[in-house]
């Protein structure tokens, strides 16, 4: 008798990191729900797409209501979706803060504040963060104190989490990207994007998504802040230089007032 499909619910999913996610998952033969703003609707059998803003209350009980309704269980939860805004500390504005907290860290599954009980990691197996190098490794050229803030949180609840529910058989991890290469750069600025790593070149989408799959096939592996950054982590590579407001490490970009 074969074993059931799994389920993931996966953040962000449109574009980017997410919809490579999106793509592993299924070749992996897990049953995908989908979300984002801007998602498109999909008529696969084992992809369900929910198209909604995450920090609004009601969007992560219609995922999960989905997933259920549909495949009767969850077995991981992907949380790639984020939001980045650039610039010197004193620039920031209540509403840069409100947009950055509320994607980030309240749209996050894993939020305490998370509106539905099964949004949480007792509703999986596993749950896998995006953070990003940048909470290890702070570039005066690149400033964006918004993002340490919050991803530094996430990164901090993934360890909380991971303790707390261990012993329930639940696996809390995150993957902390340097900056991956994706539509949303300039291919102008590659170069210098890539002087930012000391292994020289700029991230693609499979190093970040081989990296999410291995903790997701890891069974042993918990509480694990994975560094997926060509080295940012460990030290200064050469020096690259760019503007701080086209830094992407890796998920989903997002309009600043309207985030999701």
């Amino acid at each position: 008798m074969s074993e059931p499909q799994k389920v993931a619910i996966i953040t962000g999913a449109s574009q980017g990191i997410g919809a490579g996610v999106v793509v592993a998952f299924r070749r992996a033969g897990y049953a995908v729900v989908g979300t984002s703003r801007s998602i498109r609707s999909s008529d696969e059998s084992d992809f369900v797409t929910v198209q909604g803003d995450i920090t609004k209350a009601g969007t992560a009980q219609r995922v999960v209501g989905q997933a259920l309704d549909r495949f009767g269980r969850i077995d991981s939860l992907i949380n790639n979706a984020g939001i980045f805004i650039g610039k010197p500390f004193t620039e920031y504005t209540l509403d840069d803060y409100a947009a950055v907290t509320a994607v980030n860290l309240a749209g996050s599954s894993t939020s305490p504040s998370a509106p539905s009980a099964r949004w949480s990691p007792k509703a999986a197996d596993t749950s896998s963060n995006l953070t990003t190098s940048l909470v290890d490794h702070a570039n005066s050229k690149t400033p964006s104190a918004l993002t340490p803030l919050t991803k530094g949180g996430l990164a901090a609840v993934t360890r909380a989490l991971a303790t707390e529910y261990a012993t329930r058989g639940v696996r809390v991890n995150a993957v902390a990207p340097g900056v991956i290469q994706t539509p949303n750069h300039d291919p102008t600025s590659h170069e210098g994007m890539a002087g930012l790593h000391p292994i020289g070149r700029l991230g693609a989408i499979s190093d970040v998504v081989d990296a999410i799959l291995y903790l997701e096939r890891a069974s042993f592996v918990t509480g694990e802040l994975l560094h997926i950054d060509g080295g940012q982590a460990a030290g200064h590579g050469r020096c690259g230089h760019r503007s701080a407001a086209t830094v992407d490490q890796g998920t989903e970009s997002y309009d600043s007032k309207t985030a999701s």
